[in-house]
């Protein structure tokens, strides 16, 4: 298939152009470079069935292919706040842009949601038909609420125009190719401890988290593309049921990059949710997925691509 991934430069993206590639498919990596970068996909130029394009989700773009991953959009609170006007245009033009050219050329389409749309949830774990507690005026809200817009584009055109669509709501995910910057927790800790700084704790640390290695995402992701059910359309959770602290994590880190470490506590942000654990029973019936990394086994790979770029 002929098959278009916006957001192919970045962290998750070029990971899925890798596996798309792999199983023989030709691949058109969309990219404006906010937060990817070329070096992420450097190795993929020479491959023929390979195109990269420099563009903005935000503008329309006219091509021919089968399938669409719609996974353009800053996905850090450090990159997402920068400009959280652009970060909800990216979500909703981007959405309505990739959604006309799905709608013309008739191609199946996936929207990379997040589980940001629970909020703070008040329901433990996640299930996809918990409405979520959120705070639409927040400093996060441009994030949170522009995704949740894309979800309710995606599923309008499906019901009014009956785009084929798929929505995945993506949790905690970490790997190799993170930004060392993004200041998401599993990128500062390593940084940091690698570095021999003390480790940023928010809060007391007792807030969990759920943390799903980029290859097993990635799996979920092309199984929801490519899986044929009844209402497959409705949101479905990817992520790792696996339970952490961020002092658990901590301690997790330091042993793994094999370094003595301090901690340094700052207030927790605003609306910055307590706890956040997926169900992915539905992800479980639908798709017969379920994550195989534990986060042991990811963290090594993990510290061990970092160790090398902040070498180089």
């Amino acid at each position: 298939m002929r098959i278009l991934v916006t957001g192919g430069a970045g962290f998750i993206g070029s990971h899925l152009c890798e596996r798309l590639l792999a199983e023989g498919h030709e691949v058109i990596c969309l990219d404006n470079y906010f937060t990817g970068r070329k070096v992420n996909i450097a190795h993929l130029l020479d491959n023929y069935r390979f195109e990269l394009i420099r563009h903005d989700v935000t503008l329309p773009i006219f091509l021919e292919v089968d399938q669409i991953y719609n996974l353009a959009c800053p996905a850090s609170p450090i990159h997402y706040q920068y400009n959280p006007v652009k970060t909800v245009k990216t979500s909703v033009m981007g959405a309505i842009n990739m959604l006309g050219m799905a709608k013309r050329v008739g191609a199946r389409i996936l929207q990379a949601s997040t589980s940001e749309v629970y909020g703070d949830p008040q329901v433990h774990p996640q299930p996809e038909e918990y409405f979520g507690n959120v705070n639409c005026i927040g400093p996060r809200s441009c994030y949170d609420e522009g995704k949740r817009v894309a979800e309710t584009l995606f599923m309008d055109y499906h019901r009014q125009n009956g785009v084929d669509t798929r929505i995945v709501r993506i949790f905690n995910t970490y790997g190799p190719r993170m930004l060392e910057n993004d200041g998401r927790v599993v990128s500062n800790f390593i940084v940091q401890a690698l570095r021999g700084e003390e480790l940023t704790v928010y809060g007391d640390g007792e807030q969990t988290r759920s943390f799903c290695y980029v290859d097993d995402l990635v799996e979920g992701l092309v199984r929801l593309m490519n899986t044929e059910a009844e209402d497959i359309q409705w949101p479905v959770n990817i992520g790792n049921p696996g339970e952490f602290t961020m002092n658990e994590l901590a301690d997790l880190v330091a042993s793994t990059a094999g370094k003595e470490v301090s901690i340094k506590h700052l207030a927790l942000p605003q609306d910055d949710p307590k706890q956040r654990k997926p169900d992915i029973t539905r992800a479980k019936e639908l798709l017969g997925w379920s994550p195989t990394i534990g986060l042991e086994e990811g963290l090594a790979k993990t510290v061990a691509y970092f160790a090398e770029t902040i070498e180089t």
